[in-house]
């Protein structure tokens, strides 16, 4: 590829994503920078919550030929009176508990601003749920996901089920990717058109009951 074809490439890909961001109600665009290069985008700048962070940088993965997005951004609240350590504490504690996918295993460590979620669960569904809940918390920054899944025995099938799953999803295509599995470790690799392509092929992949950790090494080639 010449380097004018990856610039004028990378520029359209830097409009679309700003487009996107345009298009997202739930962040302030004008708040926030975008750069491309060499097909990786970074998002910097100010947003005023946690949630807006999120919001900014799943509506950059939307993006036709988006395969890597860096968070570069920085939160700063807009209210006069930031909530206090104790006030988020007593939120988390709430939310997860409320929760009817989170179970009573995961716990919940804040620091400052900072909540780090720590814990076995049986399923990686209630890994993310726990990190939804807590993340568009008031005064939650970022938040740190350290569950963890319980252990569970291997599979000599692992690998071919996880490939049937693939075939059965109308979102993948199955042809294009790779399955290899040791123990309980699944590692992806080959090629998917998008980045929800590729976060379709790891939720699949999670969903194994023979499975405890993921390698994502899918490469986003867009048509």
């Amino acid at each position: 590829m010449s380097i004018a074809t990856t610039t004028h490439s990378d520029h359209d890909l830097q409009t679309s994503v700003q487009d996107e961001l345009d298009w997202t109600p739930e962040v302030d665009s004008a708040r926030i920078g975008v750069a491309v290069a060499d097909g990786v985008i970074t998002l910097s700048g100010e947003v005023h919550s946690f949630s807006q962070r999120v919001a900014a940088k799943t509506a950059a993965l939307r993006v036709h030929g988006a395969s890597l997005v860096r968070d570069a951004l920085s939160v700063h609240p807009t209210m006069q009176r930031p909530a206090t350590e104790a006030h988020i504490r007593k939120e988390v504690r709430n939310a997860l508990s409320s929760a009817g996918d989170v179970p009573h295993t995961v716990e919940a460590q804040v620091d400052a601003h900072k909540v780090i979620l720590t814990g076995e669960v049986l399923w990686d569904f209630q890994r993310q749920a726990a990190e939804r809940m807590v993340q568009h918390l008031r005064g939650v920054y970022t938040v740190d996901n350290e569950i963890t899944l319980t252990a569970r025995p291997s599979a000599v099938n692992t690998a071919q089920r996880i490939k049937d799953a693939f075939v059965r999803s109308a979102q993948l295509d199955a042809d294009f990717i790779t399955v290899s599995v040791e123990g309980t470790r699944a590692v992806l690799t080959g090629r998917v058109r998008s980045s929800a392509e590729k976060e379709q092929a790891e939720l699949a992949t999670w969903a194994s009951p023979h499975v405890t950790h993921v390698d994502n090494y899918l490469m986003v080639q867009a048509s």
